[in-house]
């Protein structure tokens, strides 16, 4: 049965979409058998990861407004054991034509929970807002992962959606977990980056993932070639960093013991 991660943070340009790519990538790359949800209108975790979003017929909404059965739709990509099941600009939608349904934060729940035995682990892209997809992700997740920009206003609206988290724990998933905040984006020469990583790790000590994600030109260049970075350049520091951060999560998940020094480290 699946894990299932959502990423979430609803600041937009933090590095949920490449999180969500290249952790899974490198999830599959390490043998697991992962799936991709793109919960995001803009489709680009579908574009990411080699798709031509013009050519999506079906897509998550149909799963959530037409109760189609996932399994019909999910795409299987170049990297073997990693599949999407892909969006498109029609989800915009989706929010106003679920708010009359019934139990609809759990409709995305419903969905996945056809396809769970499938995989080991599921992550979800949510989209840039604390809207009912982001709940619905939420409340069908067993942990998210918080991406935090190494930017001046990396805090700022972490407390909605910290707040959002708690009353989602509190009234629709009792299990939701924090699996871990992700700090992006860091480039070591920036006095302020460094700041970001001290402040973040003051505030939230071991909810702090120990893999920082570096600035890296080879992990911007990569989804315009439609491939995670593991794929594009294996060798970079982005290839590198999401390895470590998959093999955090598994060490975390206690699905593998990976002493510091088998670590995947750069040069």
């Amino acid at each position: 049965m699946a894990k299932i991660i959502a990423l979430a943070n609803q600041k937009g340009g933090v590095g949920k979409t490449t999180t969500a790519i290249n952790l899974a990538a490198s999830l599959a790359v390490l043998e697991k058998k992962v799936l991709i949800v793109d919960a995001d209108p803009q489709a680009n975790a579908t574009s990411g990861t080699g798709f031509d979003i013009r050519a999506i017929k079906t897509s998550i909404y149909e799963c959530l407004v037409d109760d189609q059965d996932p399994k019909n739709i999910i795409l299987n990509s170049d990297i073997e054991g990693l599949d999407l099941i892909p969006s498109h600009i029609d989800l915009v939608g989706a929010e106003i034509e679920m708010l009359n349904q019934p139990n609809r934060e759990y409709m995305l729940k419903h969905v996945i929970e056809k396809i769970k035995d499938d995989y080991d682990y599921i992550l979800i892209d949510c989209s840039p807002s604390l809207g009912l997809i982001t709940v619905n992700a939420l409340t069908a997740a067993d942990s998210v992962v918080i991406p935090v920009q190494c930017e001046y206003f990396a805090l700022e609206g972490l407390g909605k959606l910290l707040n959002t988290v708690k009353i989602i724990q509190s009234r629709l998933n009792k299990e939701l977990e924090i699996e871990g905040f992700l700090l992006t984006m860091y480039d070591p020469r920036l006095r302020l980056s460094n700041q970001v990583v001290d402040e973040v790790k003051k505030h939230f000590q071991d909810m702090v993932f120990e893999t920082i994600i570096q600035r890296n030109i080879k992990l911007s260049e990569s989804p315009s070639y439609g491939k995670p970075v593991v794929l594009y350049d294996a060798a970079s520091k982005g290839s590198v960093n999401y390895l470590n951060l998959a093999r955090e999560i598994l060490q975390k998940n206690d699905e593998t013991k990976i002493a510091n020094a088998e670590k995947v480290v750069e040069e």
